[in-house]
């Protein structure tokens, strides 16, 4: 429609407080006949520029130029309007939307602050190197999470094209909270690990749990979800297990394509108020020798083979077909697959175009961002690949550039967007980018593909309408009771009752407790007497997680990571509990959080009941004891006899100890 009127006015909060002033102008987008449906009016909201009105719909004057300039019209398709924007940013605005960088935060190197962004640092990062693409850790109280998420968008509409943020974080609902793997989010939801979901194989409770957490990102103002973990669980020592779905390449194929779904809102790809999903880690992450994990030099190889790495793609199946609109190449080298007849290179999977180009895009016809994983870019010292106890890893030495650490930064731009990179994650250089664009080496046509898909998932969550939100309705969102009564069930049912030689249910009436690692205040509350010995009791809990060694204790994430060994040995709390307790002829149920697959051989005849979990509280623990909620789960993966057999056993085959105390899918 030509010759829509349009007239302007100032907002600061909404529509609120809009002064209508007449233009006399016309718009300057020619607007294709549309339906009804089409032209209701969508959320809009600003901060700092004027508020348009176009035959009495409303729309951002993001480039402040007074008219209504295509990228800003929502009746406009998302590409149409990614493709009007991109027209208009410079080289340097380009650049900045393929980095994803970290939001600055008080008192905190890296971000993990749980006092408030540090505003006067970002702003230089939207300003002069044009960053849109943010990861928070913050960990705050949800109004508070709301307010920061707000002083962020307003800061980035005061730019030359009003480009909104996006928010990513790493899993905010479970029980870990490993830097560069979880965070901590406060007031929300707390679910089992996905191991849980996977005990209890439902994928419309994944699905619901997708919808229930993206809510809680939304109304905290985070757009993007850094997650789901999609890779096979294959090697047992491995300390990421508890991110993945288990052991069985089907199963979590089904759960991931729930995941993807109930975050982005829709079985088809991502909707306004969803929550847009980054499949991780693509592909063969869990085949890593000795479960030495990646994020460290001495980690930096996976050995598959192609048929063996075919299992691990099929895992991801699901989440690609619901249309995930992002995927993170993993960190390690790929050893040892021919895909198409082309060996993948010895290099980092963000730098592997036969993982990404032919096989992700080409062969797949995946169509949304590829993110790469944090550090691919940075340069790798010896405090970074061979650190000691008077020079360990710092945050400053992290890298993960795994077979191109001979390259310059500037080369590994390059390289990696050749490979099929769309955004470089965990970084904020935009200076060895922008001198590959200027000298050639990157192709301006190549640079539009990416900028204009990360574009487009802006447009599809209306950030460029309304990236605003309400502080006080995001305390209610994340307090709904229901939700939270759902998570803590979920709790319960996800356990697995592995053994039971008729101490369960325990029952509370006039029964004392001894207590390991279980809040006393816990089993008061559930009706039980705690005591301070084995002697005084009826029974005992003693709960505990997969045992683990700390075998390189100066590398930053191998001191963090769980590692090494699976089985219980003298010494160990849980073990001394558990032979105090049968000395003393009580007996006890050992509540296990199944982080890593566990050997459980030698606790067997110590144990009058063995329970797993995959993130409880004491609370979720002592019901089921008590016999107040049922264990409904069956396990994700195997549990091995032996240390022994877990050294034989191949990394990128899930499942194949010779003999396995617990089968995948064991459970009472």
């Amino acid at each position: 429609m030509t010759g829509e009127s349009v007239t302007m006015g100032k907002a600061s909060f909404g529509f609120k407080g809009i002064m209508a002033l007449a233009m006399g102008a016309t718009a300057l987008v020619p607007i294709m006949a549309q339906s009804a449906a089409a032209q209701q009016q969508v959320a809009v909201e600003g901060r700092s520029k004027a508020i348009l009105s176009v035959n009495g719909l409303k729309f951002r004057d993001l480039d402040g130029d007074g008219k209504l300039t295509p990228y800003e019209d929502w009746r406009l398709s998302p590409q149409q309007r990614a493709d009007d924007l991109i027209t208009r940013m410079t080289l340097e605005e380009k650049v900045g939307q393929m980095l994803h960088g970290t939001l600055p935060a008080l008192g905190a190197a890296i971000g993990n602050s749980t006092l408030g962004y540090d505003m006067a640092a970002l702003a230089p990062l939207l300003r002069e190197r044009h960053i849109s693409s943010f990861i928070t850790r913050l960990a705050v109280p949800p109004a508070q999470m709301a307010e920061q998420a707000n002083a962020v968008q307003a800061l980035a509409e005061q730019d030359r094209l009003g480009i909104p943020v996006t928010i990513s974080a790493d899993p905010r609902n479970h029980f870990q909270h490993v830097l560069g793997a979880a965070e901590n989010g406060k007031g929300m939801t707390q679910w089992p690990e996905p191991l849980g979901f996977a005990a209890l194989g439902d994928a419309a409770l994944v699905k619901h749990f997708g919808r229930i957490a993206g809510a809680e990102y939304r109304a905290l103002g985070i757009h993007q979800a850094l997650s789901p973990q999609v890779d096979l669980a294959s090697e047992p020592r491995w300390g990421r297990i508890t991110g993945t779905f288990g052991s069985d390449p089907a199963l979590t194929s089904v759960l991931g394509g729930a995941y993807v779904s109930g975050f982005q809102g829709s079985d088809t790809g991502l909707t306004r108020d969803g929550v847009m999903t980054v499949v991780k880690h693509w592909v063969g992450y869990g085949a890593l020798p000795e479960g030495f994990d990646s994020h460290n030099y001495y980690g930096r190889t996976a050995k598959l083979t192609t048929a063996q790495l075919d299992r691990h793609i099929e895992a991801f199946k699901g989440a690609l077909a619901a249309k995930s609109g992002g995927i993170m190449p993993t960190y390690p080298i790929i050893s040892g697959p021919v895909i198409d007849g082309k060996p993948v290179e010895p290099v980092g999977a963000g730098y592997s175009k036969v993982l990404l180009t032919d096989l992700l895009r080409g062969k797949l016809g995946y169509q949304g961002i590829i993110l790469s994983d944090w550090a691919i870019t940075l340069d790798c010292d010896s405090r970074c690949s061979a650190p000691t106890k008077d020079a360990p890893q710092r945050p400053q030495d992290i890298s993960t550039a795994w077979g191109v650490m001979d390259l310059t930064v500037q080369q590994r731009y390059v390289l990696g967007v050749q490979a099929g990179i769309d955004q470089f994650g965990g970084t904020q250089d935009t200076a060895p980018l922008l001198a590959a664009v200027k000298e050639g080496q990157i192709s301006t046509a190549r640079l539009d593909a990416s900028v204009r898909r990360v574009l487009i998932a802006k447009f599809e969550q209306g950030l460029f309408d309304d990236p605003y939100v309400d502080p006080a309705k995001a305390e209610g969102v994340l307090a709904t009771p229901a939700n939270h009564a759902l998570a803590d069930r979920t709790q319960r049912e996800a356990q697995v009752l592995l053994t039971n030689n008729g101490l369960l249910p325990a029952g509370a009436k006039g029964k004392k407790v001894w207590l390991l690692d279980v809040d006393p205040k816990a089993a008061q509350a559930a009706g039980l007497t705690v005591v301070d010995s084995p002697a005084k009791a009826d029974f005992a809990i003693i709960r505990a997680e997969t045992p683990s060694e700390k075998l390189h204790p100066d590398h930053f994430f191998g001191s963090r990571q769980k590692e090494g060994r699976l089985d219980f040995r003298d010494g160990d709390p849980a073990y001394e509990a558990l032979k105090q307790a049968k000395a003393a002829h009580v007996p006890a149920v050992l509540a296990i959080f199944l982080d890593r697959p566990a050997v459980l051989t030698n606790v067997q005849d110590k144990a009058a009941a063995i329970l797993g979990n995959f993130g409880a509280s004491d609370a979720a623990v002592i019901d089921v004891v008590l016999g107040r909620a049922k264990a409904k789960g069956h396990l994700p993966f195997e549990l091995p006899s032996s240390m022994e057999e877990v050294a034989k056993q191949d990394p990128a085959v899930p499942d194949d100890t010779a003999h396995p105390l617990f089968k995948r899918g064991a459970g009472l």
